[in-house]
């Protein structure tokens, strides 16, 4: 695979968002009038989802498959691909709606929301690697077989 050394660095980058997201404790935190931790969180989230998106395009392209419309469908396309469980990546999606909002219309980010990106959907982004992990070796198995 061509490609396999920038996603390797984009799954590290990815990984260090999510652990520093990890080591927030939302318990302590206030999310509506801290705002440097907020900050803080709000940008590891937008690096995070905006590194996976990077990886599904390098994928995408790698594949030859359709182009995404948008944001969102890149983790679509890979789900119809198998790439993604097709289940996880009509859950994931909603994280690239989420990125927007971070980026778009960041003055409307709901605390709630935030908050339970912070609490219940960190995972995502570890089974997603694991995928794209799957992914990477599979493509090897596959060059060195010389298939």
């Amino acid at each position: 695979m061509r490609d396999s050394e920038t996603i390797f660095r984009k799954l590290d980058f990815m990984s260090r968002c999510v652990k520093y997201l990890e080591s927030v404790d939302p318990e302590n935190v206030n999310l509506e009038f801290d705002y440097e931790k907020r900050s803080a969180i709000e940008r590891n989230f937008q690096l995070a989802v905006e590194s996976a998106i990077y990886l599904g395009e390098i994928i995408i392209s790698e594949e030859g498959f359709e182009r995404p419309q948008d944001y969102e469908s890149v983790f679509l396309v890979l789900g119809r691909h198998s790439i993604l469980p097709e289940a996880f990546a009509e859950r994931f999606a909603s994280a690239a709606g989420f990125r927007n909002m971070l980026v778009h219309r960041y003055e409307e980010v709901d605390p709630g929301v935030l908050e339970e990106f912070l609490t219940e959907r960190l995972g995502d982004f570890e089974e997603f690697a694991g995928c794209v992990l799957e992914y990477i070796e599979r493509k090897e198995t596959v060059t060195e077989n010389g298939l």
